[in-house]
This record gives C-alpha cells, structure tokens and sequence, in this order.
C-alpha cells in the first residue's frame, strides 16, 4: 500500500493574514515579554482587521495592547496586560478598558485555562474550584456557580470559548507544521489544542529528519500554515534566539502612555513608522536597524 503523502504548510505573512477576518475570535501565544508572534500582529494592524475577540496567554504581553492601540479589538480575554517592568499595565487596555470602549472577560490564570480546557474537549464548559467566594462570577457572565451533585460542593462551571485562529511564535518547525518551542512554550499548547486552526510563525524552518531526533519536543502538532520569520518576536524575546528590546519597548510604552495621557502624536508617529509604512517583516527589521538586533542575539 502507497504511504498517503504529506503536505507542506509553508505560507507567506500574506497568506496567514487571509484567514484572519473582521469580528474573529483570535488567540495570541506568547508570555509576558517573549515569544509573541509579531509578524502577524503587526500584519493584522497593517490590515485594518477590527472587532476582535482576543485571548491572550494567562500573562499576556503588549501586543494586545498594541492591537487596542490599533482599533483592532473589541474583547480581552486574558487574566493581565502588561510589559512587565516597561508597563505593569498596558497602557491603552488601562485606557480603554477604565472608558468601557473595550470588553474585559474577568478571570484568574487557572480559569483562564478551564476555559480552554472546555474549548479542547468539545465541552460547553469546565468545572474550577477556584473563584468560587469571589466576586468573579458578578463580573463575568461566562461563569457560574453550580453544586457538584455528587458532594454538594460550591464550583465554578467556566464557560468554554473556542478561538477560530491561534497564532503563535514557535523556535522552530518543518514545512509539515511540526512546531517545536525552546524552553517550555508557556501556554501555547493550550491555545493551540483549543481552536480550530494554527498559524505558527517561526524562527528558522528545519528538515523532518531534525524534528524526528527529539519528537518528544514537538510541541505544536500539525499547524496549519507556518510562516518563516527570524526575529518575528521582536520587541520581544525568541528563547535561546534574542532578548528583550528594551529600548524599543521604552519607546513604544512611551508613545502608548502619551496618547492615554491625550496626546497621540507619538504613538500615530510610532505606528506609522513601525507598523503603517513598512510593506512587510524586512521593512520592519530594516527600520529597527541590524546593529540593534543583533545586539539581542543570544550567541
């Protein structure tokens, strides 16, 4: 019998940017300040997408933040925003959450992955302990206190939600989709097992053979399409590839406090100069400038 054949994922930024449409509900990878995948974050300003539903990681970083900027979301589903020491809080979810121009779904880090639990089982929702006395089911509709009918005790059903894209930031993958983090990958095997299909962006495209060495560290089985883009985290970091770019972070939170604070100049000269202008992921590169990333570079 003839082996069925396999098929290559391969695609551009352009072909990833396709499948992501007005009034999506979208997951975005990543963890506080590394491995969130900024090709496509910034391809999705680029196009002009609006009304998202965004869930970010349990600690999700600044590019939500960056898409509320944007105009891009109308929903947060993340238990925080933040740059971690550059913005405990990122400063236009601060903003337009405090105006009620955006919707918060109200969470802890563990209901946060009940959810996607529930979503990844096909369950319409997952009972959670904790949250239970808290003033979280008042907050957020998608929760609700229930009796265990087994016990008598007082849970938390957490409504399941299923993103129709997950995006990510992976190290490495073959044109298969077969992803592979360096160090643990955070939450993103959670986002990945939950929705209905994957986009991984990656640093480096390798053969079959190199992901059969080790399968035990493939991480994301059988995305959907894979876009090849070394740096494609930066501001932030790629583990065992790049730090942090501090320094461009302190510009970007400079220019989003700015504008919470009523003066958008700076952040409509950031996004057009990082985000608007460049045509594709080199022109950005080609503006950040190569002397600062390869000072990031973990040799």
């Amino acid at each position: 019998m003839k082996k069925p054949e396999r098929t290559s994922v391969l695609g551009t930024e352009e072909h990833a940017l396709a499948m992501i449409e007005d009034g999506m509900t979208i997951a975005i990878g990543g963890f506080n300040t590394a491995s969130h995948p900024m090709t496509l974050v910034r391809g999705i300003i680029r196009k002009g997408v609006r009304n998202l539903t965004v869930i970010g990681s349990t600690i999700a970083g600044l590019e939500i933040d960056m898409l509320i900027g944007a105009g891009c979301v109308k929903k947060v589903v993340s238990s925080s925003v933040t740059g971690e020491a550059a913005a405990p809080i990122g400063p236009f979810f601060r903003m337009m959450a405090e105006k009620g121009e955006i919707e918060v779904w109200e969470s802890d880090e563990g209901i946060l992955y009940a959810m996607l639990r529930a979503a990844s089982q096909g369950l319409p929702f997952m009972p959670w302990k904790a949250g239970v006395g808290t003033s979280l089911p008042e907050v957020n509709p998608d929760l609700k206190l229930f009796e265990d009918p087994f016990t008598g005790e007082p849970l938390l059903a957490v409504k399941a939600m299923k993103p129709e894209i997950c995006i990510l930031h992976v190290q490495q993958s073959d044109d298969y989709g077969l992803g592979q983090h360096e160090g643990s990958g955070f939450g993103d095997r959670a986002l990945h097992w939950a929705a209905d299909k994957t986009i991984i962006q990656v640093e480096k495209i390798v053969p079959n053979e190199e992901i059969r060495k080790d399968p035990l560290k493939t991480s994301i089985a059988y995305a959907d399409m894979v876009v090849r883009a070394s740096f494609g985290a930066h501001p932030f970091s790629s583990p065992g590839y790049y730090l942090v770019d501090e320094k461009h972070l302190a510009e970007y939170v400079e220019a989003a406090e700015a504008a919470r604070k009523g003066n958008w100049k700076p952040w409509d000269k950031y996004l057009q100069y990082y985000i608007m202008e460049p045509k594709d992921h080199i022109e950005y590169l080609e503006r950040v400038g190569s002397r600062q990333l390869f000072s990031l570079y973990e040799y």
